[in-house]
């Protein structure tokens, strides 16, 4: 059952008229299942430098490929993803590097 929520971060970047490049980024809210990873998971990662955190389960359709994402006021960069059944991904995330308690 999916009954927490996790904000989807997407980032656009446009040049205005002057030239100069600007980013945007939008926050949009989906309900997901949020789970520990595994330990084989968690050790996997860990080889390659990686520091897991959560497993998040959002229905496919609202999922567009994000890779970052905020759950509970924390940022959380996504590493891997996997489509489960039934419509479902699982987004696989770790605390964001270099930012500590949501600040830069």
């Amino acid at each position: 059952m999916r009954s927490d929520i996790i904000e989807l971060m997407s980032t656009t970047r446009a040049q205005n008229a002057a030239g100069i490049w600007t980013e945007t980024t939008t926050a949009r809210q989906v309900f997901c299942k949020v789970t520990s990873v595994s330990a084989s998971e968690f050790f996997e990662a860990a080889k390659i430098g990686l520091r897991p955190d959560y497993r998040f389960t959002v229905f496919a359709g609202d999922y567009n490929g994000e890779t970052e994402l905020t759950y509970k006021g924390t940022p959380y960069s996504v590493y891997r993803t996997y489509n489960g059944t039934n419509d479902q991904v699982e987004l696989y995330a770790e605390t964001k590097a270099g930012v500590t308690n949501g600040q830069n």
